[in-house]
């Protein structure tokens, strides 16, 4: 198949209720707030082997996606510290659009610099006679979910100086320890299974990498119903539904630390071949969290609403975003060792993706209250 590449052209209140839980659902697990490390500057790449990799040059760098949350973000800034940047999508969405807030001359700058390369991943031919063909110093993987997807990534760039990988929180295993650190044990079962299976093809193949590891991930443009979830409760006056006791702690973090992470890692020499899990600071419950998303959204205190999932037969519809169990990781590593640290407080961090995306009527999804009926028919409705 033919190589395909383009220049970009700009297309375009109450306490909480609750159901009878059984005993075993209630929590007393208390978060820890995490403690602030010394920072370190960063630093420029040293020789390993026949890898060089210089922070303040200009890269000429790949983003494997790109067109939908992180790499929107990501782009943005690559392009702004001077780096040449080609997204490598399928082209079904639009390669650039303007951020909510962004000037036009900002948009007009960011989209007169970016390329796009146009194809499926999962082409492997076209992937190698593509990428051999243009050469690229580092690549940016945000989409990537297999490994088979990465080999001819790498087969096509023999000279790669970096490969930063965006993999997940969700890959270590279920453990009554918390928080998870980088060290921890991992679940080969897990649905990220093919996420573990990348970072060990870049460990055996010997090239520079790095991993990123997010736990939950929220912000403008967010296509995951993490935070519009509770703002579209929030806006129709509705109770929340929260599964069990509401006391179980997760954690956040905002798509722009995370992007500026991904640029922390980038020809920083304590990066190589490192893993780095990427968070917010702080841990909220599941109650905390609804209450954080109604004061974003400058809502009343909302009502919330108990119930024990077990009672209920949802099918395969999603009840709730997030897993019904502790779920959160130290953040040490990224700070202490990439001189890098969150910006957004969580109340803050919401409050910006509420104003610069659901306040303003925009959306991934539409709706759907229909487990939500189920559950408030037989909780608030007496038996």
């Amino acid at each position: 198949m033919a190589m395909a590449t383009s220049r970009l052209v700009v297309v375009q209140q109450k306490q909480p209720s609750s159901c009878l839980l059984p005993p075993s659902s209630l929590s007393d697990f208390n978060g820890i707030r995490l403690k602030h490390p010394i920072q370190y500057k960063r630093k420029e790449w040293q020789t390993r082997g026949a890898l060089q990799v210089k922070a303040s040059a200009a890269k000429k760098i790949l983003i494997m996606g790109g067109t939908r949350f992180i790499g929107i973000f990501l782009s943005r800034l690559l392009v702004k510290e001077g780096h040449q940047v080609t997204l490598f999508t399928r082209g079904k969405a639009p390669i650039s659009q303007p951020l909510p807030g962004e000037s036009e001359q900002d948009y007009l700058d960011f989209s007169s610099k970016i390329s796009h390369l146009k194809g499926d991943r999962k082409d492997y031919d076209f992937v190698k006679t593509s990428l051999a063909a243009e050469g690229f110093d580092v690549v940016y993987d945000i989409n990537g979910r297999e490994a088979e997807e990465v080999e001819p990534i790498l087969d096509a760039l023999p000279k790669l100086e970096q490969y930063i990988y965006c993999s997940s929180a969700g890959v270590y295993l279920k453990s009554d320890l918390l928080p998870h650190f980088e060290s921890d044990a991992v679940d080969p079962k897990s649905r990220h299974k093919g996420k573990l299976e990348t970072e060990s093809l870049l460990v055996s193949k010997g090239v520079n990498w790095t991993s990123l590891r997010p736990v939950y991930i929220y912000g403008p443009l967010n296509y995951n119903p993490v935070e519009e979830w509770f703002f579209h409760r929030l806006k129709a006056g509705r109770p929340i539904p929260i599964p069990n006791s509401g006391n179980q702690i997760t954690q956040l973090g905002h798509v722009k630390d995370l992007a500026t992470a991904f640029i922390n890692v980038l020809g920083n020499d304590k990066a190589s071949q490192q893993v780095f899990n990427i968070s917010g600071d702080k841990y909220v419950t599941f109650d905390g969290l609804a209450r954080a998303c109604a004061k974003a959204g400058g809502f009343p205190e909302p009502e919330l609403v108990h119930y024990n999932p077990k009672e209920f037969d949802f099918g395969k519809k999603k009840a709730f975003p997030f897993r019904d169990q502790h779920f959160f990781a130290s953040i040490e590593k990224a700070k202490s060792e990439l001189g890098w640290k969150p910006e957004y407080d969580l109340v803050e961090g919401l409050t910006d993706s509420y104003n610069l995306d659901f306040g303003r009527g925009t959306f991934r999804k539409a709706a759907d209250f229909s487990t939500d009926d189920m559950i408030l028919e037989k909780c608030l409705v007496p038996q």
